[in-house]
């Protein structure tokens, strides 16, 4: 009875050890690739618990979800003869979990290396405006370079981005004055502009105002009235000249004209000699 017992307890745990080693489980983001005896079967394990054949059968799982792999920085000379780091960030997916295990050894590494050569090889084809102005064509560039070794093993390129663009900093300088020198041109040009639209708008009230002296006299006031109104300060009116030669003739009377109705008494003198010789 005892021994029967031993048997018993035996052949369970043989069994839970057989089920443990044939039973895997394949979560909902993974694929598993099962090598029977050294050979690789043509069907990848779906997601789900799945049973192996004790001994025989060895299972790699291979995640499929997108994969976010930073790009370190790499140094290169531009094709306008500029020295830059330039890093990116990677996004993959393993389409073919089979050519992804089979066909090279560790498909993360050799993507990462894949893509800093490549980065340098776009570094050394592109200019610097590209680079910092021009990135779209750049990330389809990469994109297709990577794209070639990719296909073969089983990965797709989601897509590829350039982070950042280090410059020197005497590039840094050089490109803060050249900003600065074409502000100050396009502010030049935009004052000249308002200029020239500001003088066409004189001329044009000019040439209604000159049919119109009164007009032109009313403006004069309203200047000198919205002037006087913003500045706070003393204005000097311009005075016609005729208005001050007439106050200087009425000031000096002694140089107007004698009039008419008054007799000059020098006129009887001869008369009075005259009488006095007759």
């Amino acid at each position: 009875m005892g021994a029967a017992a031993a048997v018993s307890v035996v052949a369970v745990v043989a069994v839970l050890g057989l089920l443990k080693a044939s039973v895997r489980v394949v979560r909902q983001y993974e694929r598993g690739v099962v090598y029977r005896m050294g050979r690789v079967k043509s069907v990848p394990k779906e997601p789900g618990p799945r049973l192996l054949v004790p001994f025989l059968d060895r299972m790699t799982k291979v995640n499929m979800q997108v994969v976010t792999m930073p790009v370190p920085s790499q140094e290169g000379i531009t094709r306008d003869n500029v020295s830059v780091r330039v890093d990116a960030v990677l996004y993959f997916r393993v389409v073919d979990p089979i050519l992804a295990t089979v066909h090279v050894q560790d498909y993360a590494f050799a993507m990462l290396q894949v893509a800093q050569t490549s980065l340098r090889s776009v570094i050394g084809k592109s200019e610097l405006d590209d680079l910092l102005a021009g990135r779209e064509s750049l990330h389809q560039g990469l994109e297709l370079m990577l794209e070639t070794p990719a296909v073969g093993w089983g990965i797709h390129i989601d897509r590829v981005e350039i982070k950042d663009v280090a410059l020197p900093e005497s590039m840094k300088r050089s490109m803060a004055r050249q900003a600065e020198a074409d502000r100050e041109r396009r502010a030049r040009i935009i004052t000249a502009d308002g200029e020239l639209q500001a003088s066409q708008k004189l001329a044009e009230a000019a040439r209604a105002m000159e049919g119109n002296p009164s007009a032109l006299q009313l403006r004069l006031l309203q200047t000198v009235v919205e002037v006087a109104a913003e500045k706070n300060s003393t204005l000097v009116m311009p005075f016609p000249v005729e208005m001050l030669r007439f106050f200087d003739r009425a000031a000096r009377p002694e140089e107007r004209e004698p009039s008419s109705s008054v007799p000059d008494p020098r006129s009887s003198w001869p008369e009075a000699g005259r009488t006095r010789e007759g």
